[in-house]
């Protein structure tokens, strides 16, 4: 007997209100921490655990550890698929998300993690880099820096082939907080960023993480990486 698919069990676990509200929060393709699901869902902490348990051995969420937390995203395209359909046959119902305050969306946009740049901004770059061919996203959460990139950051000032690497790599995807996207991270991370600044492209708040770009800054990010300060800005959604 050829075996079924138990199309009831998956069923089930879209079914309760608060695993669909969860699955909805993110069905934006990012990766979302326990504590924003729970918002959504309108649930404590301790029940969200327990339904985000469940859709992980159901096969419907994968999760990812960076540092002390842990992010949730869609296990694949297919459950997405599957959640597109059915939103289209209800009518569709506002997802619940917390309002950012001024501060929070200063930090959003733009920010040091640690000394590597981050938010929408340090995602940007990492997504230009990547455009370009200048790095390629591998195994173990790590970047490889291709031959045309060594050249690229060599032309920009920054010779690679003098930065040491750590244990982990020259170059490393670290999953932003508020992104729920990879920047990068890793010494390449750091002494790009180091250089953003060295040229004024980017300044350091000396009050706070924020980091802002310059009206050079601006120029250089569109003529080199394709980031456009008015298609960033429009992007931050409160």
């Amino acid at each position: 007997m050829n075996p079924q698919p138990n199309v009831a069990a998956v069923a089930s676990l879209i079914a309760d209100p608060a695993r669909a509200a969860m699955l909805m929060a993110l069905a934006d393709g990012r990766a979302h921490p326990a504590g924003e699901l729970a918002y959504a869902a309108s649930v404590t902490a301790q029940t969200a655990s327990s339904h985000l348990a469940r859709l992980l051995a159901g096969g419907l969420l994968a999760v990812e550890t960076e540092g002390r937390h842990r992010y949730y995203r869609l296990a694949g395209p297919q459950v997405a698929l599957v959640l597109e359909n059915l939103a289209s046959i209800g009518p569709a119902a506002a997802l619940r998300r917390k309002p950012l305050t001024p501060e929070a969306q200063k930090l959003r946009f733009g920010r040091c993690c640690y000394d590597h740049l981050a938010g929408r901004l340090g995602v940007a770059v990492a997504c230009g880099l990547q455009a370009r061919g200048l790095l390629v996203a591998v195994a173990d959460k790590r970047f490889e820096v291709t031959p045309t990139g060594v050249e690229w950051f060599c032309r920009m000032g920054l010779d690679i082939t003098k930065i040491k690497p750590t244990r982990r790599g020259l170059a490393r995807q670290c999953l932003d907080w508020t992104e729920r996207q990879h920047h990068l991270a890793g010494p390449l991370g750091v002494q790009f960023t180091a250089l953003l600044c060295t040229k004024g492209w980017i300044r350091r708040m000396t009050s706070s993480r924020v980091v802002e770009v310059t009206p050079n800054g601006w120029s250089g990010l569109k003529d080199y990486l394709g980031v456009e300060m008015q298609a960033l800005c429009s992007q931050l959604l409160p």
